[in-house]
């Protein structure tokens, strides 16, 4: 039960974060296509809970998802570095927001799931 339990939370950070980039293109730029955010919200989160699995230290856990995610907007984006640092800027304060939402309804962290918030 627990690993399918740590599974749903898993495709729940993915769609969540794949949401955030979404949303940010979808203001600013709206050239993505669903595919790329879900592919950016994928490996965003299975890079953050791959560090985290591996017991890396919390500075490489927290900085991991950040690079990879800005590359791969950057890559999907295909626009001027303005636009996309404007897009990127607008995806991290919308993560922010759904983080504090999901947080509080679900009781995990919504980009790297193994991490507990509150006891249960």
């Amino acid at each position: 039960m627990g690993s399918e339990n740590y599974v749903l939370k898993l495709l729940l950070a993915i769609l969540l974060t794949s949401a955030a980039y979404f949303l940010g293109d979808a203001i600013i730029a709206h050239k993505l296509f669903i595919w790329q955010t879900i592919v950016i919200g994928a490996t965003v989160v299975l890079a953050g809970a791959f560090v985290e699995k591996i017991h890396a230290p919390m500075w490489l856990i927290i900085i991991t998802p950040f690079p990879i995610g800005m590359t791969l907007l950057y890559v999907f984006l295909n626009e001027t570095t303005y636009t996309w640092f404007i897009t990127y800027a607008l995806t991290l304060f919308i993560y922010v927001i759904i983080h504090v939402i999901a947080s509080s309804l679900f009781r995990f962290h919504s980009l790297i799931p193994a991490w507990k918030l509150r006891k249960e």
